[in-house]
Order: structure tokens, then C-alpha cells, then sequence
């Protein structure tokens, strides 16, 4: 070649590697999610993370305090949570699910969330609210109170609140 470069420098010498597809271990994650939406269990959330190319159950748990410990700045996950609505006069139990990818996730990464994210809620499918966060800020009880309030529609009541 003209330029001095010669071909083994232009050719790569191994194969590159694409992404694997994800997975998801469907058993365990069902399982985690009718544990949440049970109302025979004290169980509140679930976390679901990536174990390499596949989605796993990473914890339960009954507070929202840890809930919102199980996400952090370099991570990728889902969660499912069950939070209690409604006022004097009737309550309910609300799901939100949450897409979480941090602050210092990859573009890449990033990216294929959204298909992630298409195979978890083919288990994962009934919610009132589906949020997306990636800062400690936005974990956020009554944020999430909001979102489920907007979603719900009318809200009725007396006007006196008992604590």
C-alpha cells in the first residue's frame, strides 16, 4: 500500500462479539411478582437485575426504604411495588412498575433497555403507573403516591384524613 500501512494492520485478527440476547428467568420472576401482588403476603416490592444477559430476582422485600437501596448509579433494573391508595372511605392497593437505569450506565446499555424492558412486562403486565428513575432523588415515596393519584382518576372523600 501507498501509505506504509500494511493489510494485517487494517484486518482484525479476531472475531468481534456481539451482544447476547436477553433473557429472563421467567419461573422465579413470576413467582416474585405474585408474591407482591398477593394480598396473603407481607411482601411490597420486588427488584429484578441482570445477571450477565439475563434478568434474575434480586430481592423482596416489605419496606420502601429498601426498595429504593436496591438501585444503584451503575446498574440496570426493574421493580415492582405494591402501595396502598385511596382515603378514609376506601383503600386499595395500587402496582407501579419502575424502570431503573443510572446515571453512569453505558449508551449501549441504555439503549437496550427498552427492549429489556418489552420481555419483563410480558411477565410483569399489570400496573397502574410505569415510571422510569435513575437518581436516588426520584425514589421517592410520594412521588410515587403522585403518579399513582393522577393515574387513579377521581378521588373522593370526606376531606378529614385519619392518620
Amino acid at each position: 500500500m501507498s501509505d506504509g500501512i500494511e493489510v494485517e494492520q487494517i484486518i482484525e485478527s479476531k472475531p468481534r462479539r456481539m451482544p447476547l440476547a436477553t433473557s429472563l428467568d421467567k419461573d422465579a420472576i413470576r413467582e416474585a411478582y405474585e408474591d407482591v401482588r398477593s394480598d396473603l403476603t407481607d411482601t411490597e416490592w420486588a427488584v429484578f437485575k441482570f445477571d450477565g444477559a439475563q434478568i434474575i430476582v434480586h430481592g423482596r422485600g416489605q419496606c420502601f426504604e429498601e426498595f429504593r437501596q436496591q438501585f444503584g448509579d451503575s446498574e440496570r433494573a426493574f421493580g415492582y411495588i405494591r402501595i396502598q391508595m385511596g382515603d378514609e372511605i376506601s383503600k386499595r392497593k395500587k402496582f407501579i412498575f419502575l424502570t431503573w437505569i443510572g446515571q453512569e450506565v453505558g449508551v449501549i446499555q441504555r439503549a437496550k433497555m427498552s427492549t429489556d424492558k418489552a420481555l419483563i412486562k410480558d411477565v410483569l403486565n399489570n400496573f397502574a403507573v410505569e415510571l422510569q428513575a435513575g437518581v436516588e432523588a426520584e425514589l421517592d415515596i410520594e412521588l410515587f403516591r403522585e403518579a399513582l393519584n393522577r393515574a387513579g382518576g377521581a378521588n373522593y372523600g370526606t376531606g378529614i384524613r385519619d392518620n
